[in-house]
């Protein structure tokens, strides 16, 4: 039997709920003095919702509609960008993953595929965790789609728990699903190619600055301690946060045959093409979401008949796409309004920046990246604070590379999980709550500034960066 937390309604955040809906409702009405009326009613919008999602007062998708309502009725943006959500491909991405993960689910193939990767994993609950963990991080060197590899990875997650007994909602199920989500996403941006806001970064180097990255030269500065020690990390704080005991595998293997069927057949066929054109997508250029989206329709063809059109109309989450196009529309919309570059630029200037203190230097435009992602979510962050790099560069000392290269710690370390459209699509195909990831992102932010970033200075330091 797996252990199952509980979710006590907390009186703490429903107060930093009301809080942040008074000051938010206040700043829609009221403009604030140094902000122009656009910036201050997306500011106000942006604090009502973050204190929603940040705290789970209300189911996400409800969230999503709030604001697209307050967003109209206020008009705090023209519509074009209040619903471009709905133009985003992170849309159609989730889309595609939820008819691939039912049609995982139906076949029977996410259940084979599960119960071989788990009868690698000795049925140890922490095997199990480590195992997911470094099946992520795999997958972030083999597909430079974050959101590519969390639809793929996401349903045989949950199809490995449910064979080890865990029911949804138990530790174990939560345990085993984060594992692969933070696995992949984390380590990932060490690895150049392997995420959006890594590859605005390149954009910014070169347009910018005529800086060309190298895959070889970052991974070496970054992997050993944002991806291998950050990795360590995260399978100790979801091991601390959902502890559980597996039952054996065989009490849930049974009732795989031993031929795959027709179906299992052609879904394979499927996964195993979009797989191919997600990993040499630098050739064809070709978005993961039109791939998932072809894969999707193929698999919905009447006479392909992988997924039923009753099962599309019963089974689809349909509450999760509302809540993708929402998170993404927020944050084009701060973006649009000019609010995340005159953060950006105002944080830069409040920073403790002087020639002799480099650690202070190093942790300071890590922290300012961090924040700045709060705002613009993580790939708007490369956007606005590389042309602020020759700024800092010029009051430290520094090398114009090296302060460049600082701001990858901070979009790296992620506060809160809405600033991520791949982790957030991830925990909609799962179907868990934004709250669950929530507090092991922010032990994980914590112990990023406070363990991970002095150990990445000295590593730095070494290197001749510092």
């Amino acid at each position: 039997m797996s252990a199952t937390r509980g979710r006590p309604v907390s009186k703490l955040a429903s107060l930093i709920a009301v809080v942040c809906a008074i000051v938010g409702g206040i700043m829609l009405v009221v403009p604030v003095a140094e902000l122009s009326v656009q910036q201050s009613k997306s500011a106000g919008l942006a604090i009502i919702l973050i204190g929603l999602f940040a705290t789970s007062r209300l189911p996400e998708y409800l969230t999503a509609l709030l604001f697209f309502l307050i967003a109209m009725l206020f008009a705090v943006s023209p519509p074009a960008v209040v619903f471009s959500g709905f133009q985003s491909t992170a849309l159609w991405l989730v889309f595609g993953g939820l008819v691939i993960g039912m049609a995982l689910s139906s076949t029977g193939l996410g259940k084979r595929i599960a119960i071989t990767i788990a009868r690698y994993l000795k049925g140890s609950y922490r095997s199990l965790i480590i195992g997911m963990s470094l099946v992520g991080l795999a997958f972030a060197f083999l597909m430079p789609s974050g959101m590519g590899r969390l639809v793929l990875l996401v349903p045989i997650a949950v199809e490995i728990a449910r064979q080890f007994g865990f029911r949804e909602g138990s530790n174990g199920r939560t345990g085993i699903v984060l594992a692969t989500i933070l696995g992949s996403f984390f380590p990932a941006f060490a690895i150049l190619p392997a995420n959006v806001p890594n590859m605005v970064f390149v954009g910014m180097a070169e347009s910018q600055f005529g800086i060309s990255l190298l895959y070889g030269e970052y991974l070496l500065l970054h992997f050993p301690v944002l991806g291998g020690l950050k990795l360590v990390l995260i399978v100790l704080v979801i091991l601390w946060l959902y502890p559980d005991k597996p039952n054996a595998l065989g009490e849930g293997s049974a009732g795989v045959a031993a031929d795959f069927s027709r179906d299992e057949r052609i879904l394979s066929s499927v996964l195993v093409l979009s797989l191919l054109f997600w990993i040499t997508d630098f050739a064809h250029h070709i978005s993961p979401a039109w791939i998932g989206l072809a894969a999707a329709l193929f698999l919905l063809m009447p006479r392909v008949g992988v997924v039923s059109h009753a099962d599309f109309n019963t089974r689809i989450n349909f509450s999760s796409l509302f809540f993708v196009a929402g998170v993404i529309g927020l944050g084009i919309m701060i973006v649009d309004s000019g609010l995340a570059s005159l953060f950006g630029g105002r944080l830069v200037e409040l920073l403790p920046l002087h020639r002799d203190m480099p650690f202070v230097n190093f942790m300071s435009v890590m922290f300012a990246a961090s924040l700045t992602g709060l705002i613009a979510t993580l790939a708007g962050v490369p956007a606005i604070v590389s042309p602020l790099v020759e700024e800092i560069a010029a009051v430290t000392g520094l090398p114009v590379k090296s302060v460049l290269m600082m701001q990858v710690l901070g979009f790296s370390t992620m506060l809160l999980p809405y600033t991520s459209p791949p982790v957030v699509v991830a925990l909609q195909i799962a179907g868990i709550r934004l709250a669950e990831i929530t507090k092991p992102t922010v032990i994980l932010a914590g112990l990023s500034f406070v363990v991970l970033a002095p150990i990445d200075f000295l590593w730095w330091r070494l290197l001749g960066w510092l």
